[in-house]
């Protein structure tokens, strides 16, 4: 069944539904910047959970949570089935490869692996983290991969621009005292905090609904309205986002070392945001903005700067 497109609905007070029953949830992604929040709200709200990390000195932190953890990689599948055993709803992220030759068929191995977890350990519900441009830019996307779990219902996350990618332009701010990408000046975004996007996750992983698609997103502006507010909280007024070309970005990403399809995915995307698309996909989805502002974040993005 085709999924259908949902608005994204957030409790004013952040998720809590004390109701249901408790359920055993697989959260990927270790403690990152999604799947952290997710832990913690999940395990507040009584359900069990096993956190999968590659990172052995992650157990200590992820038990203080009150989680279990599974220690392993998402490209042993073996590893997969026998983590899965038992549990009802998955979380999925796939983490980008920066040493993946083909970025495309790292994503859709990872993807295969998680697909064939579920139909071997009989899961019902999956919540995959996708994109807001994954229909725009296939070779990035592996939502197709779950096409066959006709017997489970999948949500697609389709977050927008996330807050804590800005921590990656720290080094670039201080040195040059500008933003730069392939999209920014006026070009409009929907920005989104990773804690709006782990509210919804849990609200999905445990719902009753069939398979859907949610975009997700905390709130719009300008790129040269972000870089201001961004701006006014580090102590640099002056702070602007400069747009640079394709070949420019393609090749200062593969100085950076990024293998050549990975580079060229991460254009590609971008170029959905510079060009538009990417945001009219999310108005006609029309899902109302969460809770966390990108002035919230500018906080704690200024601590981090500082910090630094």
């Amino acid at each position: 069944m085709k999924p259908i497109e949902k608005s994204l609905l957030l409790p004013a007070s952040g998720f809590c539904q004390p109701n249901l029953p408790n359920m055993n949830i697989i959260v990927t992604g270790s403690l990152g910047n999604v799947s952290g929040p997710l832990t913690e709200t999940l395990v507040r709200n009584g359900h069990r959970v096993t956190v999968i990390s590659s990172d052995p000195a992650k157990v200590a932190q992820i038990n203080r949570l009150g989680a279990a953890a599974a220690i392993g990689s998402l490209t042993d599948a073996a590893f997969l089935r026998q983590t899965f055993t038992g549990a009802e709803a998955l979380y999925a992220m796939i983490p980008f490869s920066f040493t993946a030759q083909d970025q495309s068929a790292y994503l859709r191995e990872i993807a295969t692996n998680y697909v064939q977890a579920i139909q071997h350990t009989g899961i019902k519900r999956a919540v995959l983290l996708s994109g807001w441009a994954a229909d725009l830019v296939p070779s990035s996307s592996v939502e197709d991969v779950f096409a066959p779990l006709t017997n489970v219902a999948v949500t697609f996350l389709r977050p927008a621009y996330f807050y804590s990618n800005f921590y990656m332009s720290l080094p670039a701010i201080r040195q040059t005292g500008q933003l730069t990408a392939t999209y920014g000046g006026d070009d409009r975004l929907v920005f989104v905090s990773p804690q709006d996007i782990a509210a919804v996750a849990a609200e999905e992983l445990v719902s009753a609904a069939p398979s859907s698609i949610r975009y997700v997103g905390s709130d719009e502006m300008t790129c040269n309205e972000a870089a201001r507010l961004l701006g006014a909280a580090i102590g640099v007024p002056a702070l602007h986002w400069t747009v640079i070309s394709p070949e420019q970005m393609l090749a200062q990403y593969k100085g950076m070392g990024m293998p050549a399809t990975f580079a060229q995915s991460l254009v590609d995307m971008e170029a959905t945001m510079h060009d538009g698309t990417a945001l009219a996909n999310f108005h006609r989805a029309n899902p109302p903005l969460g809770t966390v502002k990108l002035a919230e974040f500018a906080q704690e993005f200024a601590v981090a700067y500082q910090a630094h």
